[in-house]
This record gives structure tokens, sequence and C-alpha cells, in this order.
């Protein structure tokens, strides 16, 4: 994956949701939601009343790092959770890959609580 991807691939923040299988409902590239991520950084920082210069120098990146960012033309996970995190917006990545408080299946048998994955079983 190209680090310009990095951040659209992993932070598709637009309706776009998944159905059991895996398969996008709404398809947009990765440089789409890459300029569409940006645009949403851009509009909660104007809404902070936060220039460029400011929130970079809070994030700990520089002004045209910040500047990619918001025009979606890359970057990297790391800037981006410092510019969310400078942001105070730091739950937006709870709802990334959210993790499940109940299995269905544990409702099933009174088994132990899974910690690890196991390898799959071969074909007989």
């Amino acid at each position: 994956m190209h680090k310009r991807q990095n951040v659209a691939h992993c932070c598709g923040w637009r309706a776009e949701t998944e159905g059991e299988l895996g398969t996008t409902n709404d398809v947009q590239t990765p440089a789409e939601m890459e300029m569409e991520l940006g645009e949403r950084l851009k509009t909660l920082r104007i809404h902070k009343n936060l220039e460029q210069v400011a929130l970079a120098e809070r994030a700990g990146i520089s002004v045209r790092t910040l500047r990619n960012l918001e025009n979606g033309s890359g970057s990297s996970l790391r800037t981006l959770i410092e510019v969310v995190r400078a942001l105070g917006r730091t739950s937006w990545f709870d709802t990334i890959a959210p993790v499940p408080t109940i299995n269905p299946l544990m409702l099933t048998r009174t088994a132990a609580p899974r910690l690890r994955a196991s390898k799959p079983r071969g074909k007989s």
C-alpha cells in the first residue's frame, strides 16, 4: 500500500458501510476518501478558529505536512493521529474498527472467553 493511501484506507469516515461479508456498499477510491477526510479536518480546524500554523504547532508537524493532509495529497497515519489528537477528536478512532463487547457464540456455551485466534484446521 502506498504511503498516500494509508490515511484514506484506514479512515473512510464517509457513510461507508460494510456488509456481513466485508463488501463495501459505498465505493470510493482511496484518493477520494483522502480528499474527503482532508476536507473534514480542514472544516473542523476552521470551526475551531485555528490557523494552519497553530494546528501544525499543536500537532508537532510542519505547516506543509498539515496542508498536504487537508488537501488529500498524501500523508502518514502518524500525521493523521497527531492532527486528530490536536483537534481533540481521538474518539473518532473508536468508530474505525469497534471491538464487539458481546460475542454471540459465547452466549450458546459456557466456554471461557478466547484469548487468541486458533490455526485453521486442515481438511480431512
